[in-house]
C-alpha cells in the first residue's frame, strides 16, 4: 500500500506511522528526520534545509523531491510506504503522482492549540531520536531518555512563535492537499484527539 499520513505539524503523524510500519510490514519515509540528519551533519543541503527550518518555513521542492524519490526506489519500498511530511504542497504532490501515485491518504485532524501545547512540551533523545513530552509522557529522569541514556533536547522551531509560524504555512501551502487528494477520492478523516490508540484504531478503520 502506498499511503500518505496528512496533517498538521503535531498532529500525531509520526506516531501513528511508526505503528502503522508494525502492522503493514512495509517503510515509514520521514522526510522530516531525512532533513534534521543533513542539519545535524552540516551538509550543504542541511544547512540550506536549517535556515527554513528554523524560521518555521517549509524546505524547497527541489531539495525534498530529490531526496523522496531516490528513497522510494529503494528495495524495501517495492510493497509499499508510509509517507510521513510529504507532500506538503499540490506541486509536491503532483511531482509524487508522477513516480509513486497515492492510494490512500489519512488526514489526522487535531485543533490548532493543542498543536501548540504537544508541540512546545516536545524533547528529543540527542542519540537515538526517541521522543517524549513534559507532561504527557515524560522521561523517568528529566532532561534523560528512557531508551539510551542520552540526553534530551528541545528542538529550536518547538517554541510557539515558530510553531504558529508554522501552522499558517501549513494552512496556506499544505491544506490544499485536502482537496487534492478528495477529488482522487483516496483521502479519509481521522480525530486525532485523544489517546495515541483510539486514533491508530480510527485510523485503521478508515484504512479498511
Amino acid at each position: 500500500m502506498r499511503l500518505m499520513l496528512l496533517g498538521a505539524p503535531g498532529a500525531g503523524k509520526g506516531t501513528q506511522a511508526k505503528r502503522l510500519v508494525t502492522q503493514k510490514g512495509i517503510p515509514q519515509i520521514s522526510t522530516g528526520d531525512m532533513l534534521r540528519a543533513a542539519v545535524a551533519r552540516e551538509t550543504e543541503m542541511g544547512l540550506r534545509a536549517k535556515s527554513f527550518m528554523d524560521a518555521g518555513g517549509l524546505v524547497p521542492d527541489e531539495v525534498v523531491i530529490g531526496i523522496v524519490r531516490d528513497r522510494l526506489a529503494e528495495q524495501d519500498c517495492e510493497k509499499g510506504f508510509i509517507l510521513d511530511g510529504f507532500p506538503r504542497t499540490v506541486g509536491q504532490a503532483e511531482a509524487l503522482d508522477t513516480f509513486a501515485a497515492l492510494e490512500a491518504v489519512v488526514n489526522i485532524v487535531v485543533p490548532e492549540d493543542l498543536v501548540v501545547q504537544r508541540l512546545s512540551g516536545r524533547r528529543t533523545c540527542k542519540a537515538c531520536g526517541a521522543i517524549f513530552h513534559v507532561v504527557n509522557s515524560p522521561p523517568s529522569v528529566s532532561g534523560v531518555c528512557d531508551q539510551c541514556g542520552d540526553e534530551l533536547y528541545q528542538r529550536s522551531d518547538d517554541n510557539e512563535t515558530s510553531i504558529r509560524a508554522r501552522l499558517g504555512e501549513y494552512r496556506e501551502k499544505t491544506a490544499p492537499l485536502e482537496s487534492y487528494y478528495s477529488a482522487q477520492g483516496v483521502l479519509h478523516e481521522v480525530d486525532g484527539t485523544g489517546d495515541p490508540n483510539d486514533v491508530a484504531s480510527r485510523v485503521l478503520e478508515a484504512l479498511e
